[in-house]
C-alpha cells in the first residue's frame, strides 16, 4: 500500500497527535535498519561526528536487513506526530513521503556542498523531489556480487564463474566436497535479490525493459522463462534450513566456511571485514555469472521530517546532511559499511580490491549504460509494485510453480499500482 493510502486510513482514526520530541539543534533522532556488526559499526561514524559537534544522538534501530519493519515503525512515527529528524529511505519512497508534505528540504547544504557535481546523475535525481533536495546519500552499493569461500574454490578448481555452467559445475564441485555450495536466507527479499542478479544477466537492456519499464513483452518472453528456469535449478543449492535465516547468518556461513558461495550485496563485505577477513585472501568477491559489464545499484540514504511543525530544516538536521556527504564521512562509513561513497571523487587508496573493483566497474556502468536500479532493494519501483513482483518470486522460490505459470504471475504483478 502506498504511503499516503496508509496516512490516510491512520489519520481518519485520528492518531495525528504529539510533536516530534527531537529537539532542533540539541537532539538528533535517527531510525534505520543498520543492526548488523559492519552496519553497526559504519553508523556508528555518524553517531561520533554528530555528537563531536555538540548534537545528542538518539538511535532508533529497527532489525531486518530489507528495512520492511522499520518502515512499518517510521508510518507509526509519523502519523501519531512523533516523527523522527531523520530516516533510512530510499528510491521512489523519497518522493512519496515528500508528497506527503512531512519533509524538509536541504537545498542549502546541496548548494554548499555542490551534489548535482559531487553525485552521478542517476542518483541526484533520486535525492529531490519537486525540484527540493530532501535527502542525502550515504553510499553506494553493488547488489550483483557473487562472494566465494576461498579455500572451498581453490579446493574445487579455483575458477570464478563467469557464466552460468561454469556457476553450476563449481556448485556441483563443492557439493561432492561436502561443502553446502550456496548460502541463502529464507526471507523475500534475499529470494528477489537472486531473482533479480538473474534477470541482470540476460544484460542490461533486458533488465532495464522488464524491472524499469515493466515492459509486458519482455515479461512474459521465453527469456523471462529462462530467468525462472536458472533460479529453479539454484534453489537445487541451497539448504533446507534457510526458513528465515537473516543475511548476515548467510554470510557467516561462507566465512567460516560452511558454505561456499552466497549471492548478496557488498553490504555483505563489512561482515567479511568485521571476522578479519581479508579479499583474495579469505574469500573472492566478483560480478554474478553474466553480469561483469552491468552494475545494479542500492543507495542508502536519510530524509528529513518536520519537527514540531516547522517547514525548516532544523540546525541539528543540516548538520547531519553536511556530515553525510563530507569527503572524510563518505569514505570512513563505506570502509565499515562495505559500499563505496557516493560522492565522486573520493580517494579510494585504502579500500580493499573488491570495493576499488566497484568502483572503477560502477563510472564504466554510467558510462555505458548498464548503471541500473535495484527493484529488491526499493531503487527501481514503488512499494506496491516491487511487493506484488516479491510475492511471485517468493511463491516460485518456495513451491513447485512452473516457470511458466510464474512469468505469467509476474506480468500481473507488474500492474499493481
Amino acid at each position: 500500500m502506498k504511503v499516503r493510502a496508509i496516512m490516510a486510513a491512520l489519520c481518519a482514526t485520528g492518531l495525528m497527535l504529539g510533536v516530534s520530541a527531537a529537539q532542533a539543534g540539541e537532539s538528533v533522532e535517527v531510525l534505520h535498519w543498520w543492526t548488523s556488526g559492519g552496519e553497526s559499526k559504519a553508523i556508528g561514524v555518524l553517531k561520533d561526528d554528530m555528537t563531536k559537534q555538540g548534537y545528542t544522538w538518539k538511535d532508533f534501530a529497527v532489525a531486518g536487513g530489507a528495512g520492511a519493519a522499520a518502515m512499518t515503525a517510521l508510518k507509526t512515527q509519523v502519523i501519531s506526530g512523533n516523527a523522527p529528524s531523520a530516516a533510512q529511505i530510499k528510491g521512489p519512497l523519497i518522493k512519496e513521503w515528500a508528497d506527503q508534505d512531512v519533509l524538509v528540504n536541504i537545498d542549502s547544504v546541496a548548494k554548499e556542498q555542490d551534489w548535482k557535481k559531487n553525485l552521478p546523475p542517476q542518483i541526484d535525481k533520486i535525492m529531490q523531489a519537486d525540484g527540493h533536495y530532501v535527502a542525502a546519500p550515504f553510499s553506494v552499493h553493488r547488489v550483483n556480487w557473487l562472494y566465494i569461500n576461498k579455500a572451498a574454490l581453490d579446493k574445487a578448481g579455483g575458477k570464478v564463474p563467469t557464466n552460468w555452467d561454469e556457476f553450476f559445475k563449481l556448485a556441483d564441485k563443492m557439493k561432492a566436497d561436502g561443502i553446502m555450495p550456496i548460502a541463502m536466507g529464507g526471507q523475500p527479499w534475499q529470494d528477489f535479490t537472486v531473482w533479480e542478479d538473474v534477470v541482470l544477466s540476460q544484460g542490461p537492456a533486458f533488465y532495464k525493459k522488464a524491472i524499469v519499464d515493466l515492459d509486458q513483452k519482455t515479461l512474459t518472453s521465453p527469456q523471462m522463462v529462462q530467468v525462472f528456469d536458472t533460479v529453479r535449478k539454484l534453489t537445487t543449492y541451497f539448504d533446507s534450513a534457510r526458513t528465515g535465516r537473516d543475511w548476515n547468518l548467510a554470510t557467516a556461513m561462507v566465512i567460516n566456511g560452511k558454505a561456499g558461495m552466497q549471492f548478496m550485496g557488498d553490504w555483505a563485505k563489512g561482515e567479511f571485514a568485521n571476522a578479519n577477513k581479508k579479499a583474495g585472501t579469505d574469500y573472492v568477491c566478483a560480478p554474478v555469472p553474466g553480469t561483469d559489464k552491468a552494475y545494479t545499484f542500492n543507495v542508502d540514504s536519510f530524509v528529513f521530517f518536520q519537527q514540531k511543525g516547522q517547514k525548516a530544516a532544523t540546525p541539528g538536521q543540516i548538520a547531519l546532511a553536511k556530515t553525510i556527504m563530507s569527503p572524510d564521512f563518505q569514505k570512513q562509513f563505506s570502509l565499515y559499511k562495505g559500499s563505496i561513497p557516493v560522492r565522486l571523487g573520493v580517494d579510494m587508496s585504502s579500500f580493499d580490491d573488491c570495493a576499488k573493483k566497484s568502483y572503477a566497474d560502477e563510472q564504466t556502468a554510467i558510462k555505458a549504460g548498464g548503471y541500473v536500479p535495484s527493484l529488491a532493494h526499493g531503487m527501481a519501483q514503488g512499494d506496491a509494485t516491487a511487493g506484488a513482483m516479491s510475492d511471485v518470486v517468493t511463491k516460485f522460490m518456495n513451491s513447485k510453480e512452473s516457470s511458466q505459470d510464474a512469468v505469467a504471475a509476474l506480468a500481473k504483478a507488474a500492474m499493481t499500482k
